[in-house]
Parts: C-alpha cells; sequence; structure tokens
C-alpha cells in the first residue's frame, strides 16, 4: 500500500464475532457466548499496543481486512469447534473490525 496510512500510526479498533448456525439449543441458545467473548478478548489482546509488522503474519500490509482474517484464524486456533464444517449446528460465520465508526471490514469464513 502506498499512501498517508503507509506511515507508522494507531487505531481503536472495535471488533464484532458473528456466529451462525441451524437449530437452537435447549437454552434457546446457537452457543454460550462466554467461552467465545473469552477467546476475542485474548486474541485482540495479543495484538493491543504492538507494531503489527512485527508479527509475522503482517509480513505484508497489516490492513483492516488481514486483522479480521488474523483474529478469525486465531479463534479457530483456541477454539476449533467453531470452525465451520458440514453438519455443524453453530459456527464462527464473521469477523467485522471497524478501523473508524465509517470504515470497516468483514472477513466471512467460507
Amino acid at each position: 500500500y502506498n499512501g498517508k496510512c503507509e506511515n507508522l500510526h494507531g487505531h481503536n479498533y472495535k471488533v464484532y464475532a458473528h456466529v451462525r448456525g441451524t437449530e437452537l439449543d435447549k437454552g434457546g441458545m446457537l452457543l454460550d457466548f462466554t467461552k467465545l467473548k473469552k477467546t476475542l478478548r485474548e486474541v485482540c489482546g495479543e495484538i493491543d499496543h504492538t507494531n503489527l509488522n512485527d508479527i509475522e503474519f503482517f509480513d505484508q500490509n497489516p490492513s483492516t481486512e488481514r486483522i479480521a482474517v488474523y483474529i478469525y484464524n486465531r479463534i479457530i486456533e483456541k477454539i476449533p469447534s467453531l470452525k465451520k464444517t458440514d453438519g455443524k449446528n453453530a459456527w464462527l460465520y464473521a469477523i467485522d473490525v471497524f478501523e473508524t465508526e465509517t470504515s470497516r471490514a468483514r472477513y466471512i469464513a467460507e
């Protein structure tokens, strides 16, 4: 990327995890969000207040889009049961990363 945002700078990102499913459990939920929220906080903590260029995954431009992919991959590494597979009742469908109120990237697991 060539432009003013190529220079070292920071953001206060907002991250949202989206879950999809086909059936609710006995409690009327797709899954208990407690573990997902804890893991999302851990993964975001790994990159909070860091220079993303120092993380191997970001050997290319550390764009908002790549941050969304990184967060998705790290959550799946930590909670493999959230990976979409045939016959799965609930899975991690997408990660949204907001760079600003009007600039967002969404990574959808296919």
